[in-house]
């Protein structure tokens, strides 16, 4: 399993409240603390509204000459503005449905999640849930397997 030591991140915040200044970024904070202690090194954290064409714009240009692992938060549940997810599959050029699949199993509130995952070039994209705990349970539940992605998509050779 390859090791995350020194891998870049970046986290997207999905939220109208934090834009507009009425909420605190506490799931991208949340998650930018998981990743250091993790052994990533967190090179952007950015913030952008609800909505299907904000958070495609958002992980186009983060992703673009990016590789490493690019973490949403926010956005993918059933309110009207939630739209991460159509945003997410809008630019993704591979799904990665295992690790959606696996961060939703970790809490029954999962199965109202309707985040996904897939690769932008060498970037790793998981959407998680907006809030904090949530965030960072779906975090840890792909964490170990996150390394041997990026190798992977760095066209690091595997040993099967």
């Amino acid at each position: 399993m390859a090791d995350s030591t020194g891998a870049a991140a970046k986290v997207l915040t999905v939220s109208d409240g934090v834009v507009a200044g009425t909420r605190q970024d506490r799931s991208g904070a949340a998650l930018a603390d998981r990743l250091a202690a993790a052994g990533y090194t967190v090179v952007e954290r950015r913030v952008v509204a609800d909505g299907e064409q904000s958070v495609a714009a958002a992980l186009t240009e983060m992703a673009r000459g990016f590789a490493g692992l690019l973490v949403t938060t926010g956005g993918t549940g059933f309110g009207p503005r939630d739209q991460t997810p159509e945003g997410t599959k809008a630019v993704i050029e591979r799904e990665a449905p295992g690790l959606a699949e696996a961060a939703r199993l970790v809490n029954p509130l999962g199965r109202l999640s309707r985040a996904t995952a897939g690769t932008i070039g060498a970037c790793l994209v998981l959407n998680t849930p907006g809030s904090p705990s949530g965030a960072v349970e779906c975090l840890e539940a792909v964490l170990d397997v996150l390394g041997h992605a990026l190798s992977l998509l760095a066209g690091e050779n595997s040993p099967h």
